[in-house]
């Protein structure tokens, strides 16, 4: 039987590791009887850890939130994984949480042991971030999203389009989605009765909360990249590429949807931000292709061809 201080300690992982936990579940995991529990419980309440009791034979115990922030339990992967996250986060898209960032770091690292600070600053000094491309969003935006999609309330908010219009959206939110570069929600849209993507950058919440919804099923596994992907990009074409759909699937990201034709042609859904990034992006895919518009990248296609030509004959002048 382990000692009351180290029982203590292991009740209270336990009861961070999941929600919620029946008496005869804990005295058996830590070999003790319910009455040890019934103690040791007492005990963590007098620590201040808000341990709440649900009375009955369905009934248990929950670790609540309290008035203040008690010691959390982390075990060793756990802090790393923390320390990295904070680290991340200090120089990441998420506006106004830098310096709250630095200074949980700082706590946390006082109190590592010497190897997990080692495995700390080796992953930090042998690690080199991208400067991030994308804007950045408000943590109480995310944060509100987040709470939105774990009650499943309704969601309403302005939203502004690529073209700098301004709409109002009623949403039933399902996921947030960070690219690295935005974040994105994905969502049931009410009006337009489908799943929708949008850019979180581009919207404004607006109070007050939704009614509940009751969830829907998930939406298809290739919804997430594919609504990215047309977030990210204005201008989209559908190219016909002389190349096996596997090749090409390859050379692409995930988000690029590749529809196989036959053994040697397949059909790629091609987007970028400007006429000249999609006619780069078909350029990069080292196959032949054809495509019939939209205009404005066959113009595209057309300087850079010219660009080239004069490039070549040049050098060889």
């Amino acid at each position: 039987m382990l000692e009351t201080s180290a029982r203590l300690l292991r009740l209270l992982s336990l009861l961070q590791t999941r929600a919620d936990w029946t008496g005869a579940e804990l005295a058996e995991r830590l070999q003790v009887s319910p009455r040890t529990i019934r103690y040791d419980i007492g005990k963590l309440r007098g620590l201040g850890y808000p341990v709440h009791a649900v009375p009955g034979a369905a009934g248990g115990y929950r670790l609540g939130a309290g008035a203040a922030l008690p010691p959390l339990l982390l075990d060793d992967e756990e802090a790393v994984a923390v320390a990295v996250s904070l680290r991340t986060a200090a120089g990441g898209t998420v506006a106004g949480i830098e310096e709250t960032c630095v200074r949980a770091l700082a706590k946390l690292e006082q109190v590592l042991p010497s190897r997990l600070r080692r495995r700390v600053s080796a992953l930090h000094g042998y690690t080199t971030p991208l400067t991030p491309g994308g804007p950045t969003v408000a943590a109480g935006t995310l944060a509100a999203i987040a709470a939105a999609c774990r009650d499943h309330r309704r969601l309403r908010f302005g939203y502004r389009r690529h073209d700098g219009t301004e709409t109002v959206r009623e949403v039933e939110p399902y996921r947030l989605v960070h690219t690295g570069r935005r974040w994105y929600l994905v969502g049931w849209d009410v009006s337009r009765d489908g799943w929708r993507t949008f850019r979180v950058d581009r919207l404004t919440p607006r109070t007050p909360e939704g009614p509940r919804f009751t969830p829907r099923d998930d939406p298809p596994a290739d919804l997430v990249p594919r609504g990215v992907d047309a977030a990210l990009a204005r201008h989209r074409a559908r190219v016909t590429v002389h190349a096996p759909a596997g090749e090409i699937a390859e050379r692409v990201p995930a988000s690029v949807l590749v529809e196989p034709v036959d053994e040697g042609t397949c059909v790629v859904h091609a987007g970028g931000d400007t006429p000249y990034r999609l006619a780069l992006n078909l350029l990069m895919l080292d196959a032949g292709f054809e495509v019939d518009g939209p205009p404005e990248l066959l113009d595209a296609l057309d300087v850079i061809a010219g660009q080239a030509a004069s490039g070549v004959s040049s050098r060889r002048a």
